[in-house]
């Protein structure tokens, strides 16, 4: 599976960002059937969990510092995760992953995911 993530840029803060990941590959149909998260990776810092989404959407996981802000979906016909970021702070300046799964839910453990795309950077300016 190959997963290209997008939509990441420069914006002040208080500003929006819509990230999309976009899933590919002939094993993309294997993984469907699995939850897919977003990290983020600030330089000098480790990788750390933002949110998830179980595989039918009916559980989604985030991480303290963004929820209320930022919102995880899915399009299952497009094979795309999205990340809505909204009221965005300096401190959310990061790399940001998405990556897919090993199961059906929404884990928020590093190690409970298998693939990962390249990241998209969010620079948030003060």
């Amino acid at each position: 599976v190959q997963l290209q993530a997008s939509g990441g840029g420069l914006v002040q803060a208080g500003g929006s960002l819509r990230l999309s990941c976009a899933a590919s590959g002939r094993s993309v149909r294997t993984t469907s059937n699995n939850g897919m998260g977003w990290f983020r990776q600030a330089p000098g810092k480790e990788r750390e969990f933002v949110a998830a989404i179980s595989w039918r959407g009916e559980n989604t996981n985030y991480a303290d510092s963004v929820k209320g802000r930022f919102t995880i979906s899915r399009d299952y016909a497009k094979n795309t995760v999205y990340l809505q970021m909204s009221s965005l702070k300096p401190e959310d300046t990061a790399i940001y992953y998405c990556a897919v799964a090993r199961s059906s839910g929404s884990t928020s453990s590093l190690e409970g995911y298998q693939h990962w795309g390249q990241g998209t950077q969010v620079t948030v300016s003060s």
